[in-house]
């Protein structure tokens, strides 16, 4: 009995450091943003540019807990999304934004899918062949694209990693090109 009470207190001491190894080795885990790579904020909010920096260039590509992530500045506003088309995998950072239907979309490069810059919605023109007259019309396909909050303070760019208890049809291109280390254009 001695013996189970001793183990038990051996794998219960080895959990407790493990905790404290993962938990202290997040702390540790800063990296310099000009060598393109993130910075970890104590509010888990990853430092992404300054924000002077991204409104001059309108769009930057970054890394978010190893994802890439595509953060736009368009008509005011910063925007952040995966930055693989949740269809097949363009690259979003070469896309045009376009104002459809009153919202301004990212148009993947590869095939014209378009995708809102607000919510991740991918829209899609339709008509209804019933009607006198049709007219096409923008519709939505849902939120396919995952969004990733940004955060403006005190002139840097912040952006939340990702929340994945919920998943989006973009996940599937952002895992397979996470590993990959850079944004080369593949198809």
């Amino acid at each position: 009995m001695l013996d189970l009470v001793i183990l038990s207190l051996h794998f219960f001491m080895c959990f407790l450091i493990s905790l404290v190894i993962w938990y202290g080795s997040k702390d540790k885990d800063l990296h310099n943003v000009s060598k393109g790579t993130v910075e970890m904020e104590h509010d888990a909010l990853v430092y992404v540019g300054k924000e002077d920096d991204i409104k001059k260039s309108q769009r930057i590509t970054t890394k978010v807990n190893g994802r890439e992530v595509v953060v736009f500045y368009h008509e005011g506003k910063f925007y952040a999304m995966d930055a693989r088309c949740y269809h097949a995998g363009g690259p979003l950072h070469l896309g045009d934004i376009e104002d459809i239907n009153g919202q301004s979309c990212i148009i993947c490069p590869w095939h014209q899918y378009k995708i809102t810059l607000e919510t991740g919605e991918g829209l899609y023109q339709a008509i209804n062949p019933l009607e006198p007259s049709p007219t096409p019309r923008w519709l939505s396909k849902g939120v396919k694209q995952r969004i990733h909050k940004v955060t403006v303070d005190n002139g840097n760019i912040y952006v939340s990693p990702p929340d994945l208890s919920v998943s989006f049809d973009s996940d599937y291109y952002a895992d397979k090109y996470k590993s990959n280390g850079d944004f080369t254009v593949e198809k």
